[in-house]
């Protein structure tokens, strides 16, 4: 399997972790990074707006992502979800091995 980093944000680390859980539980990703701390700049409904907000990197193979951004959307509180699937040109050997293992084939 190609391997895939899914990124999205949120609005709190605490709804970012139970959705991190509950992906990593159900084996849709091997990993979840949250990083606290980004203020994001964007312009939504015609006004030009500023959110604190957390960034969660999802790791996860290409056969399952589609069903992570599926997984984020409908446990997401934003109306719409910044949620990005990134393709992954390399890496270290065992590690993307480690998420290819990680990540089951079907749903749990």
């Amino acid at each position: 399997m190609q391997p895939r980093l899914v990124y999205t944000t949120f609005p709190a680390r605490e709804a970012a972790e139970e959705v991190a859980r509950a992906l990593v539980e159900a084996r849709l990703v091997a990993c979840a990074n949250i990083l606290p701390g980004m203020v994001s700049i964007y312009h939504w409904a015609g006004q030009v707006e500023r959110a604190d907000e957390v960034v969660m990197i999802l790791k996860t193979t290409s056969a399952r992502a589609s069903d992570v951004v599926e997984a984020v959307r409908a446990r997401h509180p934003y109306e719409v979800p910044a949620i990005l699937v990134l393709p992954v040109e390399g890496g270290l050997a065992a590690y993307l091995g480690w998420i290819d293992a990680e990540v089951a084939d079907e749903p749990a």
